[in-house]
């Protein structure tokens, strides 16, 4: 038996991975006993953040990191491709239905035993190791100087940033368009044919196009704005990747047109130009009555966001159905803890998981949940845990993790850039991730058929 405290994408993905390899599971999820400042239900692997788990193409190292999860019968993934959104050629899921299609399987599997308690500390009994430590950026404050105590060094942290969420029935069409960027939407429907705003036929994401003076008022408004209050606030530290938009507008007065606000490969039918600048909403629920804002993480007062936020276009009488918001996000330092394996350096049966291994990013987090409850479940039995090559985007996060620079670490997303490739010659930079993915798909199906005993199954119904 193995023990795994953290019901979210990490715990819950090794937990089903564990089970299917035929191991029993006890798996340990404090919600809703003990809640937290960010999550709304006590579902399994909800999400707090967005609802994308972004590109969803072989020509994107995420995109390949979920074909390979696929393949080794991932239930995250399972439930994201059933319970999708429109979301051009990224995967974004309708986030209630999602979580709660992984705590109905989860809870079904009859190898798996979910307890509603909270584990303060690391457990001194002997019987709960194999043990896998999945609780996420968001782990309490006790459990949290444990694992520092026990690891031997500080946590490192840095604060998340949540999207706010709209009322679709609220934002004015009149005033935005329906496009994807680039037009690839995943109806394959032509943003060109558009007659004008309020369209509701093409493209997957509504389009808030700003002038230069619409935008140079938003700005400014944007930097004034008050922000809430944090914890540690003077030695906050930002993933690069999650920046809030108050945050990175005060790098420049450009640099949110080069980054969530970007119009390149978008076209406002009722000008036929480019906008000067322009907020994307992605829906966020399979009854398209809820939008999020992409890209626009903050850490603004709520009463400064509503005020800021209305002055784009098309959403001057929003109501809000969730402010965006502030967490603290804990992780150790892997390249000091960690085995490829996601073994303890110190201790072969306690594992980390999840965002707190030092991976940043939804599916990137599963992916490691995947691999920890794999190799948890194979010392249970009696094997050795095993690598998977670097040539694989899954292997690649594992090496990364556990082989970065730990004088200035910081986690990741998963990136062509991480994985071991092979020489590209002259070939456009497109053709090569296309060959990185396709040979890591090839190792991946040698490394499962070698490695899979006789009689793991990891189908979909190994409940």
């Amino acid at each position: 038996m193995i023990h795994i405290i953290g019901g979210g994408l990490a715990g819950s993905e090794a937990a089903w991975q564990a089970a299917s390899l035929g191991v029993p599971v006890v798996l340990h999820e404090m919600r809703p006993m003990r809640a937290t400042a960010v999550h709304k239900t006590d579902r399994l692997a909800e999400l707090v953040c967005s609802n994308s788990f972004r590109g969803d193409k072989l020509d994107n190292a995420v995109g390949l990191l979920k074909e390979e999860m696929r393949r080794l019968g991932s239930l995250v993934m399972r439930a994201a491709d059933a319970h999708r959104v429109p979301a051009g050629a990224a995967l974004a899921v309708d986030r209630e239905r999602f979580a709660q299609a992984v705590t109905d399987a989860v809870a079904a599997h009859r190898l798996i035993t979910v307890t509603r308690e909270e584990i303060p500390r690391l457990p001194d009994d002997p019987s709960m190791y194999p043990l896998i430590v999945a609780t996420g950026p968001l782990t309490s404050a006790s459990l949290s100087a444990d694992i520092a105590a026990c690891v031997g060094g500080d946590h490192l942290y840095f604060y998340d940033a949540i999207s706010p969420i709209v009322l679709a029935e609220t934002i004015d069409v009149t005033k935005v368009f329906r496009a994807s960027r680039w037009d690839r939407s995943l109806r394959g429907a032509d943003p060109a044919s558009d007659t004008g705003r309020g369209s509701t036929s093409d493209g997957d994401y509504l389009n808030c196009p700003l002038t230069e003076d619409e935008y140079a008022r938003f700005y400014d408004a944007l930097v004034t704005a008050e922000s809430a209050t944090v914890h540690d606030f003077d030695r906050e530290k930002f993933f690069e990747g999650c920046l809030p938009i108050e945050v990175m507008a005060h790098r420049g007065r450009d640099t949110l047109r080069f980054g969530p606000m970007k119009p390149v490969g978008l076209v406002d039918p009722c000008t036929g130009r480019t906008p000067y600048a322009v907020v994307q909403l992605r829906q966020d629920n399979l009854a398209g009555d809820h939008y999020s804002l992409v890209g626009f993480q903050t850490q603004l007062k709520w009463g400064e966001q509503a005020r800021v936020l209305r002055l784009i276009p098309g959403l001057e009488q929003v109501e809000f159905v969730r402010f965006g918001m502030v967490h603290r996000n804990t992780y150790i330092n892997g390249p000091l803890v960690l085995r490829e394996t996601w073994q303890t350096r110190a201790r072969p049966d306690l594992f980390f998981a999840g965002q707190i291994s030092g991976v940043e990013g939804y599916v990137e987090s599963a992916a490691s949940g995947l691999i920890a409850g794999r190799n948890a479940a194979t010392l249970v039995r009696g094997g050795e845990p095993r690598v998977l090559p670097r040539t694989t985007a899954i292997g690649a996060l594992a090496y990364y993790v556990s082989h970065a620079d730990p004088r200035n670490y910081q986690p990741t997303n998963v990136t062509f850039g991480i994985i071991a490739s092979p020489e590209s010659g002259s070939r456009r930079a497109r053709d090569r991730k296309i060959a990185v993915a396709e040979r890591a798909l090839l190792v991946l199906d040698d490394w499962i058929a070698e490695c899979t005993p006789s009689s793991a199954t990891f189908s979909t119904t190994s409940a």
